[in-house]
């Protein structure tokens, strides 16, 4: 499994993956000279690109994704709010309805945001490894087996959420917006806690908020409580 970070941020998100056989974007929110520029301009080889949402840090190159004529799976509410149902390489999806992908099996399942029909997936390699894939989500109410690669946002701790508005950084509307739309560390950690974690060798912690997270503490704490290693996308 290789996972490369492209962009991890409320600016925008964009993830490479590959099995070693089937290379996928996973979100496409940041412009598209700068994914090309990240991929050595080799787009030619994506079989598709998966996105969560419509929000334009996880969906702002869609359009020229499309036209470069690479396949964008999303599911019907994403391509309706982004006005582009219809077109011949938009291909929507079901929550709990698989798919495939070249040597992947994807499950997309329903998350928790503010968006039109917001989805995350569970992407299962012929390999055998298996990508769990969630981001932008208060919360998660699906259990998994069997993950071995784990990305996950981190966006906030409450504590520093709750300071950050104490001392006038972040708003009332911002704060409340932020707990029912994003997943904190304490909710990171209760997925971990009641999921299966055994077979997992890495987790990556994406989409950290600039002023309401801390990096270093976030890896710190996730890796002491799973015991297995912990990567921060952009730090």
């Amino acid at each position: 499994m290789d996972i490369q970070v492209i962009a991890s941020s409320s600016s925008g998100n964009c993830y490479r993956v590959s099995d070693g056989s089937t290379p996928l974007l996973i979100e496409a929110g940041i412009p598209f000279k700068q994914i090309q520029k990240a991929l050595n301009f080799k787009l030619s080889g994506l079989a598709g690109c998966l996105v969560t949402h419509e929000h334009g840090d996880h969906s702002k190159a869609v359009k020229d994704i499309l036209q470069a004529g690479i396949d964008v799976y999303a599911s019907y509410g994403t391509f309706d709010a982004l006005q582009m149902d219809g077109h011949h390489r938009g291909h929507p999806v079901k929550a709990l309805e698989p798919f495939n992908i070249g040597t992947w099996t994807i499950l997309p399942f329903d998350t928790q945001h503010d968006a039109k029909e917001p989805l995350g997936f569970l992407l299962a390699s012929k390999t055998g490894e298996k990508l769990l894939f969630i981001t932008d989500s208060y919360y998660c109410k699906y259990k998994f087996q069997g993950i071995t690669h784990l990305m996950i946002e981190c966006n906030y701790a409450l504590d520093i959420l709750r300071s950050n508005v104490d001392s006038g950084l972040v708003d009332l509307v911002q704060k409340n917006r932020i707990l029912k739309s994003h997943l904190s560390l304490e909710n990171v950690k209760g997925f971990i806690r009641v999921n299966d974690m055994s077979q997992v060798r890495e987790i990556h912690l994406i989409h950290l908020s600039g002023d309401n997270s801390d990096a270093g503490r976030f890896k710190r704490e996730l890796q002491e409580l799973t015991g297995k290693p912990v990567y921060v996308a952009g730090a």
